[in-house]
């Protein structure tokens, strides 16, 4: 049997993938627009291979139908929490991603008819969680850790402790490049963290290196945070991103991981990568899944 049999993702494919709107510093849609039919058949084809890449590793994937006007939707790691089959569904604060509540809303209800997912709550009006973009569950600590400041608010923390009854550790922000936690900051299986310490506050980073030992945290230079390098896939040993540097690999293979690149350079003109394409669905609370 595969051993990364039960791990299981929710994407949605890129048919409508586009940047329209800007909502973050990478977004520019006059330069998406000057070579718009190239750059969607890139974003068709570096998403299927990412796929490909996944199911290779023994992954399940569940799809999300993309829908016209939403090009976002593509991006799945932003449509909830989820932990122990409890699914709470994001908020968002930018208008131009609102549209997409009630389609990954939808998503979810499909998913517990399915037996896929137990439960799904809804956060609370008026408090902005934009999913596991911004809360990420670490299994080897057992706990969320939670980026708070451009996208989500920081009293969703709490709002996340009470609905899985695990703690949440929440980290500030601190540079605009990196909107969501996901962007600079990966927990790998057995307690690796990789992240890039110029994206939080000092206060954020005392609490990363409060719970993280030192020679466990993977510290990201510039070029690769830039290329999204921690906006990885942790999958069975395996590390799935889009790029990083030889030094970063070497790192990465010195402490037994296998790294696999697939190149999703278009959706980083969205401020996207392969974390951000991707929701896990079974995280537990009650073991660590060594084939993270």
């Amino acid at each position: 049997m595969n051993s990364a049999a039960g791990v299981r993702f929710l994407m949605c494919p890129p048919q409508h993938f586009a940047v329209s709107y800007s909502i973050n510093p990478w977004m520019n849609p006059e330069a998406w627009a000057c070579a718009d039919c190239a750059l969607s058949e890139a974003a068709e084809q570096q998403w299927a291979a990412f796929q490909r890449t996944l199911l290779a590793q023994g992954a399940a994937i569940e799809s999300v139908d993309p829908k016209p006007n939403l090009p976002d939707l593509v991006f799945t790691a932003n449509a909830a929490v989820v932990l122990d089959g409890k699914a709470l569904l994001a908020r968002f604060r930018h208008a131009e991603r609102q549209c997409e509540e009630p389609i990954f809303g939808a998503a979810f209800q499909a998913l517990q008819a399915r037996a896929h997912i137990d439960d799904v709550v809804e956060m609370p009006e008026g408090m902005w969680l934009e999913g596991a973009g911004d809360c990420i569950w670490d299994p080897q600590r057992r706990h969320f850790w939670m980026g708070f400041g451009p996208r989500s608010h920081r009293g969703a923390a709490h709002v996340v402790a009470d609905v899985f009854g695990v703690d949440c550790v929440a980290l500030e922000l601190a540079d605009p490049n990196f909107y969501h936690l996901d962007t600079a900051f990966c927990p790998l299986p057995f307690g690796d963290v990789i992240y890039y310490p110029g994206a939080f506050t000092p206060a954020a980073l005392g609490a990363i290196e409060e719970r993280v030992a030192a020679e466990q945290r993977i510290e990201l230079e510039s070029g690769d945070a830039m290329n999204f390098a921690a906006n990885a896939v942790p999958i069975n040993g395996c590390i799935v991103l889009s790029s990083c540097s030889d030094a970063l690999k070497q790192r990465l293979e010195e402490r037994g991981f296998t790294v696999l690149a697939t190149p999703l350079h278009a959706f980083l003109r969205s401020g996207g990568s392969a974390c951000c394409l991707t929701l896990r669905l079974d995280h537990r609370s009650d073991r660590i899944n060594a084939c993270l």
